[in-house]
């Protein structure tokens, strides 16, 4: 007789834990492609949908660090593809999948992506002229955003090296295709406005650059992330992204676009045989205006030459000169005396007004009239003040208990001199004292009512 094992008893939620991590296992990355449907927002910024076809569904969770990444409007009905990982929700045993990434699928849903973001972002102001930033007169420092291996900085290379070797450039290296390249360059903006700011790099613009392509190829430069970090730059941000005919989002947001990276480099470099050739200008016209400089300061040497006089006419003129100063100075200073004069004998008066004996003297007149006010106040006081004193004497006389007693009253006290009022807090045998308008006598309680 043979005996079969019984299952492993698990709990609901130990089944759904184990059921979840046998998915997580086996379906670590998919990509899906499907309708949706069923798309919920709610505050807390997470996106819950179905993904279905003719005949299934799923569904999936999308959640809000993950989702910001998105450059269109997902809407019911439109077809996506996703990619993420096959999971479950343990609360409710749901088979779900967990979305990392989603984009329209199909080329004409990217370019309806692309005109949406370019819709929204145009609304918002992002494109405003208002809003560019000039670049500056004279470029040192280009950042240089783009791939190390791409034709478009062999270009510009090129270019900068035949128009303006003295221009430095540094790359910050990116890819400019597939799902990473749109956060690296959004980074790299970021990381050239940093390096910008510590003062370690003197960047004077940020150049975005890569070759032509399909739709798909430029796409990292139609994603929401680029154009906000175009948007927030600092630097300015010149734009070449593919061929002449190719524009892209980062295009319109950016201060200056250039139809392909080899124009940008002759956008942002001087050309040094126009500049040599304006240098040879500049220095013949130098050359022609010394020569003229030096001819009209010849024949000003000459005029001057032509009207020097005899020396000893200008030493008389300046001895007369010299005579007439010195009678003015004698007046000046005759005048100045006087003033001063004047003004001894009007300081000596007042040093007669203000000398200690004058002012002692009117002190002492002050002083002596305030004694006489002060001893006037004080008699006036103390007259005011017995007059008071014998109102007050008059109503205590008439107001203590001398006058009751007069009347034949008596008072009444306990050892401690407090008057009794109430028969009732006395006791029999008590000691008392009686007191009169005249004398006292002693009392004892024999009984009370």
């Amino acid at each position: 007789m043979t005996t079969q094992e019984s299952p492993q008893q698990l709990s609901v939620s130990q089944l759904n834990r184990l059921a979840k991590q046998l998915l997580e296992d086996c379906f670590a990355q998919v990509s899906v492609t499907g309708e949706l449907s069923t798309l919920s927002r709610p505050s807390s910024g997470h996106w819950y949908f179905t993904l279905k076809d003719e005949r299934a569904q799923i569904r999936c969770a999308f959640f809000r660090n993950r989702n910001m990444r998105v450059n269109f409007q997902p809407q019911p009905g439109l077809q996506v593809v996703v990619r993420g990982k096959v999971s479950l929700y343990e609360g409710r045993g749901d088979y779900q999948l967990i979305v990392e990434h989603m984009q329209p699928a199909g080329a004409g849903a990217l370019a309806a992506a692309f005109e949406a973001l370019k819709a929204e972002l145009q609304a918002a102001g992002w494109f405003d002229s208002a809003l560019k930033k000039p670049l500056p007169p004279a470029i040192k420092h280009i950042a240089i955003i783009t791939s190390p291996t791409g034709a478009a900085l062999q270009d510009i290379v090129s270019v900068l090296k035949r128009r303006w070797p003295a221009m430095k450039v540094t790359l910050l290296p990116v890819l400019v295709q597939g799902e990473q390249a749109a956060g690296q360059i959004q980074r790299a903006i970021a990381q050239a406005n940093q390096l910008a700011r510590s003062a370690s790099h003197n960047f004077d613009l940020i150049l975005l650059t890569r070759g032509g392509g399909s739709l798909e190829d430029l796409w990292p430069f139609n994603e929401r992330v680029v154009a906000e970090a175009i948007y927030q730059s600092e630097l300015p941000v010149v734009s070449a992204v593919g061929h002449e005919v190719d524009f892209s989002i980062a295009d319109f947001v950016a201060d200056l676009r250039a139809a392909t990276p080899s124009a940008a480099a002759e956008l942002l470099s001087p050309d040094q045989s126009e500049i040599n050739s304006r240098v040879q200008l500049l220095r013949g016209r130098l050359v022609r205006a010394q020569r003229r400089r030096l001819q009209h300061q010849r024949e000003q040497l000459q005029q001057l030459n032509r009207r020097i006089r005899d020396p000893r006419s200008r030493l008389r003129e300046q001895a007369q000169r010299l005579d007439e100063l010195e009678m003015r100075l004698r007046r000046q200073w005759q005048s100045s005396q006087r003033q001063r004069l004047a003004r001894l004998a009007g300081l000596q008066q007042q040093m007669l007004l203000l000398s200690p004996d004058r002012q002692h003297a009117t002190r002492l007149n002050a002083l002596t009239q305030l004694q006489a006010r002060l001893q006037r106040s004080v008699q006036e006081q103390m007259g005011r003040r017995a007059q008071q004193l014998q109102a007050l004497q008059s109503q205590l006389r008439q107001l203590g208990p001398e006058q009751t007693l007069s009347r034949g009253y008596a008072i009444v006290l306990d050892q401690q001199g407090r008057a009794v009022r109430r028969a009732a807090d006395l006791q029999q045998g008590q000691r008392l004292r009686g007191r009169f308008a005249e004398g006292q006598v002693a009392l004892t309680v024999d009984e009370s009512e």
